[in-house]
């Protein structure tokens, strides 16, 4: 059905732009839109399989209207009345007529090779033990037994997504113990989660004759836990648990310290995000010595590197990162021990190797000096990790680090469909720096991938929602389903659309509030303040905004009193040492009034432009790689289109921040659930169906790949392309890639990864 009315109005889905098809849909949803045949109330479907369409709700007695084709109905011209005739609207010779934006079908991605049905064949087994394992269902295929068998110096296992690795290593750690008899002592297993590390004991533990005695002597564990065991034991006091700085606020507590020494503001300077800068030099050997900053930011993040460096010492603290470099100097120290442990561990087992940073690799480099026994799994077409050290170069300079390896290529994929596998190969097969691999699919039961194409996020969580509610009436489950995004500010929208369904998600505990993004938090304080001119908070948080110092709070509230007036008035009696800004703060009471009676989108470009918060923005800059606070004020626009009034926006916008909260809470409890999840979080996960959120340049890839793509860097463009990789590979059955047309309010270009 292609028509409807909104009040006098009659809508025709023929003569619509996509731009207009959320606000119809939320029309709908308020019961706004009618049948013109029958008059009862109709809504929007927006979803990703069918065109857009009007529907009624009863499912009895069809209305005969429904039948009517939209083409019957011509296009109304513009016109007006004069005098009881009707008139054409005139329009000046200079003016374009604009074409509505056309609604794209979905998709499916093409040209995937044909399935091959290649049944997996087992080898035959010559081993006692590993064919006790057969006989209790624990089948290997000729790569798996050839990778579990292969004992003795290194070997370099390529396990591309969804292989079975996990089967592998647990199989060969239980090989070694029972048909080879090595000294579980002798074993170090190392993991990069302490759940992986549970899941291959208890794994183990199910296999026969394994006792958990046995299993509890092998050393495994992350990186982390293992050798700050080896520290505890050595120096106890030096290492002492209490002494741990465990939690972020504590390490960032330190930094604005030692800030205050450069005027750092700490409302508005990246904390965080320096904690993270000198975790990455630390892992990666790099100390403040060595340091040699580049640009502004850097030296700030050198400065406080070298002040939390100094705190700890003279406190005799530590944190997680101190663990392994304190570790490795301790071992470097002291070469009689570092041989005792170079003498004990003869066989090394290292999960997810292509997520190894340097600390980590020299660490195993000193330890197997001696036998060589290294046996690491991984793919490198998995490594997303850049931002913590990781570097796909030790997986892919292994065997030139370690002369005589034996490399083994896990290439039977056993959890996605051929179409998806056959996507993933042809998406990763464009990058240049790679060792090459191509996986098989074991099943055909999924369909191809989609390509579908929104008109914005708004539209694209609509259309994503519909779609899971479907599936959900044909029997799925709502844990069937993932949600992914490059970047936790994207799930904004969809987000948004779960809370107000009744289908239970579950979202990253430490995933941040699109809200509460302090850009997003600074411009919304404008806002407030113009509702509630005695929200102390609003007047405190818009201080930056307006380039003076959180000290004039104390100012305003004085003024308050004396003038008798609200924090708003009180700007205007504001004294600063600057002429120019004494006139702007005159101004801005009346500015800031204004905002409560305008829309959202008015009052966002008056806060922007005539009271300088794109001033601000520029001049906050792009702090440590985080997103541009100017994209961040994008996002909001879109989110703001959907409200008519201020108050309803802040209304909103509390609402979302409490619901976050709430979701956090169920994201800790074990329910059947649709996860929401960044791209990277998600990695070593799978699920029946994935969507993947806004895979147009500048969002995957991300717009700093583009920028250093630019500039002639390859790596960090090769890694976005991973993440879509990862991305692909995490669906079983179906694969959703969402294609806005537009993104934070301009055009948007499909990925340059999809052209395949």
């Amino acid at each position: 059905m292609k028509l409807a009315k909104s009040g006098d109005e009659l809508i025709n889905l023929q003569y619509i732009s996509v731009s207009q098809l959320q606000t119809l849909f939320d029309q709908g949803k308020r019961n706004e839109l009618i049948c013109p045949a029958c008059l009862e109330q109709v809504k929007l479907y927006l979803g990703i399989h069918e065109p857009p369409y009007f529907y009624h709700q009863r499912t009895t007695n069809p209305c005969p209207g429904a039948t009517v084709e939209a083409k019957s109905v011509p296009k109304t011209e513009s016109s007006m009345e004069l005098n009881g005739f009707k008139l054409p609207t005139s329009r000046t010779i200079t003016e374009e007529k604009v074409e509505p934006t056309p609604f794209l079908k979905a998709r499916p991605i093409s040209k995937n090779p044909a399935f091959v049905e290649t049944p997996s064949v087992p080898s035959t087994i010559t081993s006692t033990y590993l064919n006790a394992l057969q006989s209790i269902g624990i089948q290997l295929d000729q790569e798996q037994l050839l990778a579990a068998t292969t004992v003795d110096g290194p070997v370099l296992v390529l396990s591309g997504a969804g292989s079975g690795k996990t089967r592998v290593l647990t199989v060969r750690t239980a090989y070694m113990l029972m048909e080879q008899q090595i000294d579980p002592r002798s074993i170090m297993l190392v993991t990069f989660t302490a759940k992986s590390a549970k899941e291959m004991q208890q794994r183990l533990l199910t296999y026969p004759n394994m006792s958990p005695s046995l299993v509890s002597q092998i050393v495994s564990g992350t990186f982390h836990s293992i050798f700050y065991k080896i520290l505890l034991f050595h120096e106890p006091q030096k290492w002492r648990r209490d002494l741990l700085l465990k939690w972020d606020w504590e390490k960032e507590k330190i930094l604005k310290q030692a800030g205050r020494e450069l005027e750092l503001d700490e409302k508005e300077f990246a904390y965080d995000q320096a904690l993270g800068q000198i975790g990455l030099w630390k892992n990666s050997l790099v100390f403040p010595r060595d340091v040699r900053a580049e640009d502004d930011w850097e030296k700030s993040c050198l400065f406080l590197y070298e002040k939390y460096e100094e705190y700890k010492a003279q406190n005799g603290y530590y944190d997680f990162d101190d663990m392994l470099v304190g570790c490795y100097q301790f071992l470097q120290n002291h070469p009689d021990l570092l041989l005792k442990y170079q003498q004990r561990f003869r066989y090394f087992l290292i999960d997810e190797f292509q997520d190894i940073n340097k600390i980590q690799y020299e660490l195993i480099k000193i330890l197997s000096i001696l036998e060589k026994n290294v046996f690491v799994v991984g793919d490198d077409d998995q490594a997303i990790y850049s931002f913590r050290g990781s570097d796909p170069q030790y997986i892919l300079n292994f065997a030139h680090d370690f002369p005589g390896t034996k490399t083994i290529k896990l290439t039977e994929n056993y959890r996605s469909s051929h179409e998806i596998v056959s996507t993933a190969n042809r998406i990763i097969s464009r990058n240049q720096k790679r060792l090459s691999k191509t996986m098989h699919a074991q099943h055909n039961n999924g369909a191809a991938p989609i390509l579908f194409y929104p008109y914005d996020e708004e539209a694209e969580a609509t259309m994503i929602l519909t779609d899971i509610q479907e599936k959900l009436a044909k029997g799925a489950r709502p844990s069937d389903f993932a949600i992914l995004y490059r970047t936790h500010s994207m799930s904004r929208a969809i987000f948004e659309r779960l809370a107000a369904s009744n289908i239970p998600f579950i979202i990253e505990k430490d995933a941040e509030s699109f809200y509460q993004r302090r850009v997003i938090r600074g411009i919304l304080a404008f806002l407030r303040l113009s509702v509630n001119p005695d929200d102390t908070k609003a007047a405190g948080d818009v201080l930056s905004a307006l380039f003076l110092k959180q000290s004039v709070l104390q100012e305003l509230k004085a003024q308050t009193i004396l003038q008798d007036c609200d924090y708003i008035d009180a700007f205007g009696f504001v004294q600063t040492k600057h002429a120019f800004q004494q006139r702007k703060l005159k101004k801005i009471p009346a500015q800031i009034r204004s905002l409560k009676n305008l829309s959202p989108l008015a009052a966002l470009e008056i806060i922007e432009k005539d009271l300088g918060y794109q001033d601000f923005i520029k001049k906050r800059g792009n702090e440590a790689g985080i997103e541009k606070g100017s994209d961040d004020i994008r996002d909001l626009r879109v989110a703001a289109k959907r409200f008519d009034t201020v108050e309803a926006l802040l209304e909103h916008v509390d609402h979302m921040t409490a619901m976050i909260q709430e979701v956090k809470q169920w994201s800790r409890q074990d329910i059947d659930a649709v996860q929401l999840t960044t791209i990277h979080r998600a990695k070593g996960l799978e699920y029946e169906s994935v969507y993947l959120l806004a895979a147009v340049d500048g969002s995957l890839p991300h717009d700093f790949s583009l920028e250093a793509y630019r500039k002639g860097e390859l790596a960090p463009l090769e890694e976005e392309r991973r993440l879509l990789y990862v991305a692909a590979t995490r669906a079983k059955q179906q694969l959703s890639i969402s294609v806005p047309q537009t993104r934070r309010g301009k055009t948007a270009y499909p990925s340059r990864f999809l052209k395949i």
